[in-house]
């Protein structure tokens, strides 16, 4: 026989909920059951994955302590995920027995919310443990209390050995009729998978990015302009009015301009020069600039060396090749600023 112990508290020393499951699982495992816990607190960016735990087990324990409110975020989500990726077959066959301490008010209500959630994913209930203890010492100076304890545990032994069946419970009865999820045609295997899937950051965020990407890709497809079609020629006119032809200047610049979808490519090669939004393979500058110094720029306010000197645009490539670009487009008048 094996049974999981998942406790769903904080792992605080004076938890009197870790007294109650320490106690049921010497016992259980005097009785030559295999005890497995598993520490929701410890596995909280996993825990989409441990309804996969449910598979071996023949028995439950569902441990919390309701700190002020209710039975905390991380049985919640364990139990979140059992209704979501969970193997309902096997969970129907599983005894559960809930362990509710509280150091406030409210064990009661802790230890019927995971009773009737578990008779809703379709399990077995057994009977719990609920009870408010201020202080863990209060078990130490109490042999009835632990005897009560050692009870419930053997009784759990019990249920779970001989098979015991209960009386059916109406929220069962309910669910079949109200209750429906949308459910996706998939085996318990696929299940298992999608809830690693669903656990692993890096892949959801991976999937994200290339969402994205697909995205962009189709909005280029289908021939889709975000900025309308006149933003296509947008600072084409100026840079081919203002060019100067310098000798021994061949260079590439690929200007990526913020709010733009593609970067202006200015391609010069001594007295040839060419303009158009799109991508090459290579450029000897890139430069990173918002519209507003760009505008600053071509309106003859701004230099590319002034803009690059204080921080307002930056560049991976050849500073001197940067320089160039001053000398290829006077957009100054007389070596003056508007």
């Amino acid at each position: 026989m094996k049974i999981n112990i998942y406790y769903g508290g904080r792992g605080l020393i004076d938890d009197p909920t870790l007294f109650v499951i320490n106690k049921m699982q010497s016992v259980l495992e005097e009785l030559h059951v295999e005890v497995e816990r598993f520490n929701l607190y410890e596995q909280k960016n996993s825990i989409t994955t441990l309804p996969q735990s449910l598979k071996t087990a023949d028995g439950i324990i569902l441990a919390t302590t309701v700190e002020w409110h209710g039975i905390g975020g991380f049985m919640t989500q364990f139990l979140d995920a059992c209704w979501l990726y969970g193997d309902k077959e096997k969970i129907s066959k599983i005894y559960m027995c809930p362990i509710v301490m509280s150091t406030t008010y409210g064990e009661r209500e802790g230890k019927l919310d995971l009773t009737v959630a578990w008779e809703i994913l379709g399990g077995l209930p057994c009977s719990g443990i609920c009870g408010y203890i201020a202080e863990t010492s209060v078990f130490e100076r109490s042999e009835n209390y632990n005897t009560i304890i050692e009870k419930k545990a053997e009784n759990m032994y019990r249920t779970i050995n001989q098979k015991l069946e209960s009386l059916p419970a109406s929220n069962q009865a309910v669910k079949k009729m109200v209750s429906f999820t949308k459910t996706m045609d998939l085996t318990p295997q696929e299940s298992e998978q999608l809830s690693v899937y669903a656990s692993d950051d890096s892949y959801v965020r991976t999937q994200k990015e290339d969402l994205q990407e697909l995205t962009s890709m189709f909005r280029d497809m289908m021939g889709y302009e975000e900025e309308g079609s006149d933003s296509r020629e947008e600072y084409i006119k100026e840079f081919k009015e203002h060019f100067t032809p310098q000798s021994g200047i061949n260079a590439v610049y690929r200007l990526n301009i913020e709010g733009k979808k593609k970067p202006l490519i200015i391609e010069i090669n001594g007295p040839r020069n060419e303009y158009y939004y799109g991508n090459v393979e290579e450029s000897d500058v890139d430069i990173s600039i918002s519209k507003e110094t760009l505008d600053d720029i071509v309106y003859a306010r701004m230099t590319f060396q002034r803009a690059f000197m204080g921080g307002l645009i930056k560049i991976k490539g050849d500073f001197k090749i940067l320089r160039a670009l001053d000398l290829l487009f006077t957009f100054m008048e007389d070596g003056q600023y508007v």
